[in-house]
């Protein structure tokens, strides 16, 4: 499913350079959940953002379903993100202006979903989270929780076979926190893929494998 070889990430600027990743090779299978752990700065978000395709190595090779990501053009790029790949992160990136179904629908009109199965999706994943009497309200009129829970409405409603989740539970309280894991969890039940970073150690117990990052490097490997 998830492949890369000797990966390696630097930054550079006219005064410092950066090695955020150095020669990392990790393997994830489809259907399986695996936690990136590790204290800030060891490279734990350069490494999602390179298995989301947000952005690319300096060194090594990342493999998608056995096709090598770093061949394709941007363009090829942006259609595997739109329909392959589901992100989650802990500011929630909705957008303010549209309302919560409006930020579901957004990815499917990106991929020009035709109008009757966008709503029959958006139905679908807005029952799922729960929030369906919150539909028209607002990103500010939303409690953290229901801020995450449309944030996961919004990746799966793309139906992909990958989400991504940097600090998923980062931004919410406990009971919420807990509630999210829940959903990921079933979400992995279902057979979703999922790679998610994380500095909670109660978040990556959900996981079946806990891969550890110090300095840019995998340190070690923890089967739950």
């Amino acid at each position: 499913m998830i492949k890369t070889d000797s990966i390696s990430k630097v930054f550079r600027t006219e005064e410092v350079e950066t090695h955020a990743l150095i020669n990392v090779s990790l393997e994830v299978k489809q259907g399986e959940f695996v936690a990136i752990m590790g204290p800030s700065g060891c490279g734990k978000s350069t490494l999602l953002n390179i298995l989301g395709l947000l952005d690319r190595p300096t060194d090594g090779q990342y493999f998608l379903d056995g096709k090598d990501m770093c061949a394709l053009t941007e363009k090829e790029r942006n259609v595997i993100r739109r329909g392959t790949l589901g992100f989650i992160f802990q500011s929630f990136n909705l957008i303010d202006e549209l309302t919560v179904e409006e930020n579901i629908e957004l990815p499917l009109l990106y991929m020009k979903v035709p109008a009757d199965e966008r709503k029959r999706r958006i139905t679908d994943a807005l029952k799922r989270m729960a929030i369906e009497h919150r539909a028209k309200h607002f990103p500010s009129q939303l409690s953290g929780g229901q801020q995450q829970r449309t944030a996961i409405a919004r990746a799966v409603v793309m139906q992909p076979k990958v989400i991504l989740a940097d600090e998923p539970t980062g931004n919410l309280d406990s009971k919420n926190g807990l509630e999210v894991m829940g959903l990921l969890r079933e979400l992995h039940r279902e057979g979703t893929t999922i790679v998610m970073v994380t500095h909670s150690a109660r978040d990556a117990a959900y996981s079946d494998r806990i891969v550890n990052l110090f300095d840019g490097c995998v340190v070690d490997e923890v089967m739950m």
